[in-house]
């Protein structure tokens, strides 16, 4: 009388011998341990990118570089013409809560301004956009207005506002009024001629063509405007303390050149570069999450 119970399946190799087939139950390490690996693997895999990596290794050999004076002797400099890094970083280190405060003064000065500059630049295509008989001058006004330099900018908002920090606001507005005007208005006249045509025959009228069309439309653009606004509005700051303030990198850095502490100018220089970048970076992440429905954002 034959067994009931059912045989295991074998497998015979190329060898000819019998062996049992491969397990398909996994167990939980081995079920957990993949994605872990998995995630691991992608994140070493993004710290040795290309598009990380070349950058931070042109940025130290630029800093060995005039470590060593190498540029030094290429462009025929002095030190005190051009400090070297250690001695930056020592006058950073020995000042740096008078740097940080000065630099903390000079980035309100350039978010104070530059808010209310994009908010008039917008408020501009608005009305260029609603009324282009009217309001189109005004495009035209701005761009002339940001033609002047801020040389000759200071002294009259100086005369306007005082030497405090509302005439250094007023040089960051004027000067980044115009990239927010003429952006926003290119984002709001660019829309699609099909749904413009198609809120029209919902009879939608212009107050609900603007809402839910124009400015929708004009976000990517209000974006790209703020990008250019928030590395512009720091130089605005920082030229309109040259000539008329107590405080800011702007002042620090014109005392320091004119009393020869060059490795104490060059300190606010750096500074003001990554106040900059952080900046940007700040306005970047802005516009990844309130348009991430864009195509550009969804790459």
């Amino acid at each position: 009388m034959g067994s009931n119970s059912v045989r295991e399946p074998s497998y015979i190799t190329a060898a000819g011998t019998e062996e049992a087939p491969p397990s398909l139950i996994t167990t939980r390490n081995s079920v957990s341990s993949g994605p872990q690996k998995q995630k691991g693997k992608r994140r070493l895999l993004k710290w040795f990118n290309p598009g990380v990596i070349l950058p931070l290794l042109a940025g130290v050999l630029f800093l060995l570089l005039w470590e060593y004076q190498v540029f030094h002797k290429l462009f025929d400099l002095k030190k005190y013409q051009l400090p070297l890094p250690s001695a930056i970083w020592e006058a950073m280190r020995e000042n740096y809560s008078l740097l940080l405060s000065y630099t903390g003064y000079t980035l309100t000065e350039a978010v104070v301004g530059m808010l209310i500059g994009s908010a008039c630049g917008f408020l501009i295509a608005l009305a260029a956009t609603a009324w282009p008989r009217w309001g189109g001058g005004s495009l035209t006004l701005v761009a002339a207005l940001n033609a002047v330099p801020i040389v000759a900018l200071a002294p009259i908002m100086n005369l306007w506002f005082g030497d405090g920090i509302g005439s250094r606001a007023a040089i960051v507005t004027a000067t980044t009024m115009a990239a927010m005007a003429i952006n926003a208005y290119k984002g709001m006249a660019a829309v699609d001629p099909l749904a413009l045509d198609l809120m029209h025959s919902y009879a939608a009228g212009k107050p609900a063509v603007f809402r839910y069309l124009r400015i929708q439309n004009s976000l990517p653009y209000v974006f790209t405007a703020l990008k250019i606004n928030a590395t512009a509005s720091m130089i605005g700051a920082i030229v309109g303390e040259f000539f008329f303030s107590s405080r800011g990198l702007g002042y620090l850095l014109s005392n320091s050149i004119k009393v020869a502490k060059m490795p104490l100018g060059w300190s606010c220089i750096v500074l003001a570069a990554i106040a900059g970048v952080l900046f940007y970076l700040m306005v970047e992440r802005l516009e990844k999450v309130f348009i991430k429905w864009h195509s550009s954002q969804r790459s």
